[in-house]
């Protein structure tokens, strides 16, 4: 008994260093919050300024532009949640399909690169690309005898050119985990499907699909949960003043409002406001997960 307490302990001497970062980064952040009903005054500090009440929380609410960008986030994130799982499903049903493994090995480790690129990089990569002028794709445009299109600078077309740069960047890390979905599909099921006159098509219609269906269900389920993240990294790197129409999402315009003009409370305000609905969506999240899953996180 003593030895098995032993054991149990230094496993939790071993997280002790974990914990106390995520205690240090993670929840003592929280008490910033309070800066969301206060006018903060940097001289005073955090316990001194004035209390406001729910001021900030009203000021935002009256801004002409929130609903837009309060729908930009909605939709952009639900394009990239939708893409983000149709287009890996789809690559990983293709790459079921090939034999080789050389190859299929070969096609993972080009599609995963982008992953572990920073949208820092990728943002310069995808400026000189996508420039109408200089581009490669402005210059195939205007060889084509076509008028080129200005990805990151027309308001219609900034959305989508997220959306598909997004999901251009990290397929092939959903791919990945569908590829180990269906490694998990009994073999004995498509023997099954041969012997009744399946053909390759039928047997992913009706074998394939219905074997990964429930981990799709899952991944669509839990990405629920960060439906307010559109991606700050990437709409940061890539927007300007001319897309804020259709581009800006609450993630830039605290950025704008706390560090650009320095109105700390009203920036916290938009961060908690944002903070309470992906409690909400991630709470529901789960429980649907758990209702036609049975994922549990405990």
């Amino acid at each position: 008994m003593k030895r098995k307490y032993f054991n149990t302990f230094s496993l939790f001497l071993m997280l002790l260093p974990a914990m106390l970062l995520l205690f240090i980064y993670n929840y003592i952040p929280i008490v910033g919050n309070l800066m969301a009903f206060q006018r903060f005054n940097p001289v005073r500090g955090l316990f001194r300024s004035p209390w406001t009440g729910l001021a900030n929380f009203r000021y935002v609410f009256s801004m002409p532009d929130f609903p837009q960008v309060l729908w930009n986030t909605f939709y952009i994130a639900l394009l990239k949640v939708a893409t983000g799982i149709i287009i890996p499903v789809f690559f990983a049903l293709l790459l079921n399909e090939i034999g080789s493994v050389f190859y299929k090995r070969l096609i993972q480790t080009i599609i995963y690169f982008p992953h572990f690129l920073s949208w820092v990089i990728l943002a310069g990569i995808l400026i000189d690309v996508l420039s109408p002028s200089q581009g490669v794709i402005g210059r195939f445009f205007t060889f084509l005898g076509l008028k080129p299109v200005f990805f990151l600078g027309d308001p219609k077309v900034f959305p989508y050119t997220l959306v598909f740069s997004e999901s251009w960047k990290e397929f092939g890390f959903g791919t990945i985990v569908y590829l180990a979905a269906l490694t998990g599909i009994d073999p004995n099921l498509y023997e099954a499907a041969m012997i009744d006159g399946a053909n390759r098509w039928q047997q992913t219609l009706y074998v394939t699909i219905p074997g990964i269906l429930p981990i799709v269900m899952l991944m669509a389920i839990l990405s629920m949960g960060n439906i307010l993240n559109a991606g700050f990294d990437q709409v940061f790197n890539l927007y300007s003043p001319q897309v804020y129409k259709t581009g800006d999402i609450l993630d830039t315009v605290v950025y704008r409002m706390g560090l650009v003009d320095a109105q700390y409370g009203v920036a916290t305000a938009v961060g908690l406001f944002k903070s309470l609905i992906s409690f909400v969506m991630l709470a529901a999240s789960y429980a649907l997960a758990y209702r036609y899953t049975d994922y549990r996180v405990f």
